[in-house]
């Protein structure tokens, strides 16, 4: 009985024929997780505790993990992990010698034949927010413990993924709460593949009793979530008296690159911006009475959502009447999270003279510590997925951003293992996203659209140097003329990333309702939504 215990706590570990490979893990994935041969990537997470799974403790300074890619593999064949690239400890030689709790998993890849005639192996999203630990479908073993020996070469500790996450339900609509999602014809079209797009909608106190009343939007942009947008249980905001009553939205649009679109058409992910405007976006005006017209639309979001929110108003002028924009990612590139996109050489250091010095890429807000290298943040995405498959932010940026290559993903900015800048390709992402120089490019001709539009917030100290890209911003905006911008810019000296100036959300959102308003055409604000 105590043999057969430990056989559970400890994977069989054995050496293989080449004693000059170094140790490692064999895993294989039982017949039980899927039946057919399967092209992905496979995962092994290395960590001191067991107090949660060694998968969970993934993260930018989570526990070590090391994975590589599989085509074809059936179930039952081997593939091994010894000598690849891992994060935040960079080769399994380099993990000390002790007792480890460990665990493999497996990534499921989809096949996309696409409109645009390339063929790509991607992460299909299955509603989870292109998280693969727990996306459905996707593999995982059990946790062993084990004793670890870098020294002891050809040394293979064989782990069997055999479960299997389970589905995700669709989250059932409240009364206040609604949820539904459709099928984009023009990104399934694009990607060959069904691709779902949705949205969740937090109704006004009182819209069942005022059936003939019609609402202001308010679209909070931001990462994947079918939470509702804003808290609205007794004793809020939300429910009280004197609350203006509006929609408030959130939309669902994952893409095989990320758990989010960022809201525009771009060449990787194909025609999001016109899914969005062309095909939600009326779905959600007839479901739920809202107020088709410009002046009632408003936009906000933080981070990811905070350059949603000022993409949408920027590219979409005439569609959305303001943007409350919070902490957005950056809106020049000449600060992306550290590297200066059009004048460094390389996005893992900086030359200064004689001194090569590492690219901060996250810093404490407080104190300024480094906590992440731009080198090791990257490679951190590397270890996640090859070919810009890693479902994290540098990757969706040169997703959206960026050109098709010739393999058909991404064409990357810069080599993830060396760090070296590709200038064409820099020059695309100025010409096409750079929201700063499309303003100024472009501000006879759209500027008159944003006046007293566009609000912008930051933090001096963002974790990740956002704050540089709206200080950029701000230069430029405040010098137009014919017409002024009549914008906003506010600044927090000590804040981090996420830095609000508004005591509460509930401030905010009656400016933004005194905005919508304002700024109603005459004879069309209607009442019926102010009861």
């Amino acid at each position: 009985m105590i043999f057969r215990a430990l056989l559970l706590l400890i994977p069989i570990a054995f050496s293989l024929p080449g004693q000059d490979r170094p140790a490692g893990f064999r895993i294989t994935f039982s017949k039980d997780v899927r039946s057919e041969a399967t092209t992905g990537r496979v995962y092994v997470a290395i960590s001191k505790t067991d107090r949660r799974e060694p998968r969970s403790q993934i993260g930018r300074t989570g526990t070590p993990f090391f994975g590589t890619d599989v085509e074809d593999l059936k179930p039952g064949e081997a593939v091994i992990i010894d000598d690849q690239l891992g994060s935040p400890v960079a080769h399994l030689k380099d993990l000390p010698a002790g007792d480890y709790y460990v665990q493999a998993c497996l990534n499921v890849y989809t096949k996309f034949a696409r409109s645009d005639g390339h063929t790509v192996w991607m992460h299909m999203d299955q509603w989870e927010g292109q998280r693969w630990v727990r996306s459905p479908g996707n593999g995982y073993s059990d946790v062993h413990k084990i004793r670890w020996d870098p020294t002891a070469a050809g040394e293979h500790h064989s782990i069997e993924i055999n479960h299997t996450n389970p589905p995700i339900p669709f989250p059932e609509d409240t009364a206040m709460v609604k949820r539904f999602r459709i099928q984009s014809k023009l990104l399934t079209a694009f990607w060959g593949h069904p691709i779902w797009i949705g949205a969740t909608v937090l109704l006004p106190r009182g819209y069942d009793e005022h059936p003939s009343a019609s609402y202001p939007v308010i679209y909070k942009q931001g990462h994947f979530s079918t939470r509702s947008p804003y808290r609205h249980g007794p004793g809020s905001e939300w429910m009280s008296d004197d609350f203006p009553r509006m929609l408030a939205v959130t939309i669902q649009h994952p893409t095989p690159y990320f758990d989010d679109s960022y809201a525009v058409n771009s060449a990787n992910n194909g025609p999001y911006g016109d899914a969005i405007h062309q095909e939600l976006m009326p779905e959600i005006e007839r479901r739920f009475r809202a107020i088709p017209e410009s002046w009632a639309r408003v936009l906000t979001g933080g981070s990811t959502g905070g350059w949603e929110a000022a993409a949408l108003q920027i590219f979409y002028p005439d569609v959305y009447g303001g943007a409350w924009i919070f902490a957005p990612d950056p809106l020049d590139f000449r600060n992306v999270e550290g590297i200066n996109v059009y004048e460094d050489e390389n996005a893992y250091y900086k030359l200064h003279d004689w001194r090569k010095v590492p690219t901060p890429n996250t810093r404490v807000p407080s104190t300024g510590e480094i906590v992440l290298t731009s080198r090791q943040r990257n490679h951190y995405e590397l270890v996640h997925g090859t070919k810009g498959r890693s479902g994290q932010q540098l990757d969706i940026w040169s997703a959206v951003f960026g050109p098709v290559g010739d393999d058909g993903y991404f064409k990357p900015l810069f080599d993830k293992l060396t760090g070296k800048i590709d200038p064409t390709v820099a020059e695309y992402w100025r010409e096409h996203y750079d929201l700063r120089h499309y303003l100024k490019q472009n501000w006879k001709t759209v500027g008159k659209s944003l006046v007293g539009k566009l609000h912008f917030f930051a933090g001096r100290r963002d974790q990740f140097y956002l704050n540089i890209g709206v200080e950029h911003m701000q230069d430029f905006l405040e010098s137009t003329r014919d017409p002024h911008y009549a914008g906003t810019f506010s600044y927090g000296g000590r804040g981090g990333h996420g830095w609000s100036p508004f005591k509460s959300r509930g401030e905010l959102l009656r400016l933004m309702a005194a905005h919508v308003q304002r700024n109603a055409p005459p004879g069309k604000a209607s009442r019926t939504w102010r009861y």
